[in-house]
């Protein structure tokens, strides 16, 4: 009977104190709509509230109740103890911001980027601990070069190491011609990650526009990053650009694409860009299978083709290699860029192959091989992984993930 009374007592406990007024902060309410660039109707129909209420949190002249504000911390992606600090905590970026628009620095990161690159952060730290525990040596070809190295010679040496010929893979669709970059990426020590979305999250989407890819230039644990929702033949020039990222000994986060019809990338980015375009589409091969009597139409498709770089690769190997006018490639970047469309994330299909190239083979194998060896709780696995501990289970028992 006491027991019984007690239970009804704590669960009127519990209901009043989800109903009692959360003291947040009005400040760091609105720096976390504000951070995850949610608008305030969505956040009052999330909350099914009116927006005038929302607003007159975010002012200060109302307060959200516990269960509100506990709905708001998971709705905005931050710790439930973020909304009661007295102001905004401050966020660093763990790697440069390399993007720039019309000449000048991007402005930050939402809240997707900013927590999958925390997310990247966690993994790389254990990762790097995991090889150091391992007895792995630092690799050489990681900040090899100079800033001042000529692109062809940074260009060769990657092809070099890699044991890739452009030129080449005129057979084989997109797709394949990646993975084989990924391998043998993966194969030389490089930790490649490709996805499209934050975690397990398939609701916290990549937008290309925010960035295109990352690279870690750590001697032990380089990492490239790709984001997945871009477009097959621009992943391939984003994977060149990383690795000329980790070639320079350069870290940062990339948008190569965003001016590539201008030289307004800072230094490190426009190298990296002149870097990649001569991974892919070397020079002294591009001028012999240019083909001067045909259009820039024409040859940017078979060459883009041959070479499995996009159209706008081969149109700026034109332009620099002087086979068309500034206006010619003006045009045509700009008719190229009004055909852009978002793509498809790389993580359909069979989940149990797909989930090493989210996180990367040779991260994925490190991972799975602790767990089972003991060294690594299967929770802790799973969580690396963003997967359950059952799974990582059933993931080491397959062998079609070619692990």
């Amino acid at each position: 009977m006491q027991a019984g009374l007690f239970s009804q007592d704590d669960r009127r406990i519990d209901e009043e104190i989800e109903m009692a007024e959360a003291l947040v902060s009005p400040e760091v309410l609105r720096w976390a709509r504000e951070r995850a660039a949610i608008p305030v109707d969505a956040v009052a129909e999330k909350l099914k509230t009116d927006t005038a209420k929302v607003l007159a949190w975010e002012d200060g002249a109302a307060r959200p109740t516990f269960k509100q504000a506990e709905k708001i911390a998971a709705f905005f992606h931050i710790p439930f103890g973020f909304l009661f600090l007295p102001e905004p905590p401050v966020e660093t970026l763990p790697i440069p911001d390399l993007r720039t628009q019309d000449g000048m620095p991007r402005e930050g990161f939402n809240a997707d980027v900013l927590d999958l690159l925390r997310d990247v952060m966690f993994k790389r730290d254990w990762y790097r601990d995991y090889l150091e525990n391992h007895g792995a040596e630092p690799l050489p070809f990681v900040g090899k070069w100079p800033a001042d190295a000529p692109a062809e010679d940074v260009a060769e040496d990657i092809n070099a190491v890699l044991g890739t010929n452009p030129g080449d893979f005129a057979s084989g669709t997109w797709e394949q011609h990646l993975s084989h970059l990924f391998d043998r990426c993966e194969d030389v020590g490089i930790w490649v990650m490709r996805t499209g979305y934050v975690g397990s999250n398939t609701h916290r989407t990549l937008n290309v526009s925010d960035f295109r890819g990352f690279a870690i230039a750590d001697k032990l644990a380089p990492l490239i990053f790709i984001n997945g929702r871009d477009a097959k033949a621009a992943q391939a020039f984003t994977l060149a650009h990383e690795l000329a990222h980790i070639w320079l000994g350069k870290s940062g986060v990339s948008d190569p694409y965003l001016n590539r019809a201008g030289d307004h990338e800072t230094g490190v980015e426009r190298k990296c860009n002149a870097i990649a375009a001569e991974v892919l589409v070397p020079r002294r091969l591009f001028l012999v299978a240019w083909d001067g009597r045909r259009s820039l139409e024409w040859n940017a498709q078979a060459l883009s083709q041959r070479f499995k770089a996009s159209r706008v690769v081969i149109a700026r190997r034109a332009l620099d290699c002087g086979m068309i006018t500034w206006d010619e490639h003006q045009a045509f970047f700009e008719q190229e860029k009004r055909g852009w469309q978002k793509q498809d994330d790389a993580g359909g299909g069979n989940f149990y192959a797909t989930a090493p190239v989210k996180n990367g083979k040779r991260f994925t194998r490190a991972v799975l091989h602790s767990a089972m060896s003991g060294e690594l709780m299967l929770r802790d696995a799973g969580s690396l992984l963003h997967m359950k501990p059952n799974t990582v289970q059933e993931l080491y028992a397959r062998n079609s993930v070619g692990l």
